[in-house]
């Protein structure tokens, strides 16, 4: 049975509330004791034990005092940020359009050393032409009924973001499906000028991209969704629906293991070069 993208942002929010009631059990107090001393319906502390309502900051001080375990509300409050923060829906995170999209993440692209990152459906942000990312980000707002229409003001600023490829500092580790290549977005131009910029950028020295042939016999590991690896600390995986991301230790060696499995199956240098000619050459 298929996997809903916020199941992994459930479980979290589950771990924080079984954490919350072991506190609860482990200072002798029950349901309704907990809520009397926190000054809120029994009911409450039920809906947070089962992970049906998210605690507060505030309400996670109350329940740690009332426990006696004060010094551990801290800690219990950023893992359940973490956990609401997981699961990001694309209308939440456009509704002021999508250039503050783009320049929202460019500190902690900065902050990043390595990034890993596999695409199945279209050519990786960091590589993509201005023309290419208008037509994609046009697309989406179109798809999406996004008031705010600024996907030509949000390619330049994606362009922008992606200077950071030519910066020290930083290694890029980028595989992609070759049907990327076939994925036309934009007119044949636009298309053809995005492939070129692969072959050229595809060159540079912090730059390892790798393309895995649609005739790969045998393969390891099937297709799958989008997802950026940043360092070995956060996974950040594209549904149609929202944006899902992982900081779990066990999730992202799942998600490196995969990667490995796809990066060993691509072909490099002068075969994805070929590659990407032969899909110019299919746009004449």
């Amino acid at each position: 049975m298929p996997i809903s993208p916020s199941s992994a942002a459930q479980a979290a929010r589950e771990v924080v509330a079984l954490r919350l009631r072991d506190i609860r059990k482990s200072a002798g107090l029950t349901v309704v004791e907990l809520a009397s001393q926190c000054g809120w319906h029994h009911a409450k502390t039920s809906r947070i034990e089962n992970a049906l309502t998210a605690p507060s900051a505030k309400d996670i001080r109350a329940w740690a005092a009332a426990c006696q375990v004060a010094e551990q509300a801290e800690d219990l409050i950023a893992q359940s940020l973490n956990a609401e923060s997981m699961y990001r829906e694309w209308r939440h995170q456009l509704r002021r359009g999508m250039k503050q999209l783009q320049d929202s993440v460019v500190e902690f692209f900065h902050e990043t050393s390595l990034f890993r990152i596999y695409s199945s459906t279209m050519v990786p942000g960091l590589l993509q032409t201005e023309g290419y990312a208008a037509a994609l980000l046009s697309n989406i707002a179109d798809f999406r009924d996004i008031p705010i229409n600024d996907g030509a003001a949000a390619a330049a600023a994606r362009v922008d973001r992606s200077r950071i490829i030519h910066e020290p500092g930083h290694h890029f580790v980028m595989v992609i499906e070759e049907a990327v290549l076939y994925s036309q977005l934009g007119d044949a131009d636009a298309m053809a000028a995005q492939l070129g910029y692969l072959l050229t950028s595809g060159a540079l020295p912090q730059v390892s991209l790798g393309i895995v042939p649609m005739a790969t016999p045998g393969r390891s590991q099937w297709p799958i969704e989008t997802f950026h690896v940043y360092d070995d600390t956060l996974v950040s995986v594209e549904f149609l629906s929202a944006e899902v991301n992982i900081t779990q230790p066990s999730e992202i060696v799942l998600y490196l293991k995969a990667f490995e499995r796809l990066r060993n199956m691509a072909v490099y240098g002068g075969d994805a070069r070929a590659l990407i000619v032969k899909a110019i050459d299919a746009l004449r």
